[in-house]
């Protein structure tokens, strides 16, 4: 690791620095890893980011390096295989979930064309800047993760409370919430 300034949360491997410095915060429109950053929070739920991060490689491959369409077709016995496969968290509710926000993903797609505008849209396609200068600071949620969560669990997401809504919001650099102090946070 380097002696750049970070946000607190990064300063602990170079696996979460490179995550840090290279991926999060960054706007992301591209639908595939939008749906593999939706994935990945609703598994990081109760558990640390840096489980996650040692477990992405498995969930990509777990997953069919995130191919939507047929990770809704996934069978009942596809999913039981996938909740025996020590790369990814073995925890059934959130296994079985990718399958089911596949097929939300899929609606959400035919209806407004995909996570993208259905998240961009909502920021008029400018991310939110907390502009922070403490970890204290950084809300675990907000009005829009409020609204997005509601409205992802209408249209039948799961593992899409608002605190994972935030920092998939955050991850995806709808929101910039680096510190002001990390080099990243003017980006």
């Amino acid at each position: 690791m380097d002696d750049r300034i970070r946000c607190a949360w990064a300063t602990h491997t170079d696996q979460e620095a490179h995550y840090h410095d290279t991926e999060w915060g960054r706007p992301q429109r591209d639908e595939t890893t939008l749906f593999e950053f939706l994935v990945l929070e609703g598994a990081q739920a109760g558990l640390s980011w840096r489980t996650i991060l040692n477990k992405r490689d498995g969930y990509r491959a777990v997953f069919d390096d995130y191919d939507i369409a047929r990770i809704a077709q996934y069978s009942d016995a596809d999913l039981e295989a996938r909740v025996q496969d020590a790369r990814i968290v073995r925890n059934r509710l959130k296994v079985w979930g990718v399958r089911k926000n596949a097929q939300a993903y899929l609606r959400l797609r035919d209806e407004v064309g995909g996570l993208a505008p259905y998240l961009w849209n909502r920021v008029d396609n400018t991310p939110g800047v907390g502009g922070w200068t403490d970890m204290q600071q950084v809300p675990a949620t907000t009005p829009l993760s409020d609204a997005i969560s509601k409205d992802m669990k209408k249209r039948g997401f799961t593992f899409v409370g608002s605190t994972i809504i935030y920092a998939y919001l955050q991850a995806t650099g709808v929101v910039n919430d680096h510190l002001a102090h990390c080099w990243c946070a003017a980006r």
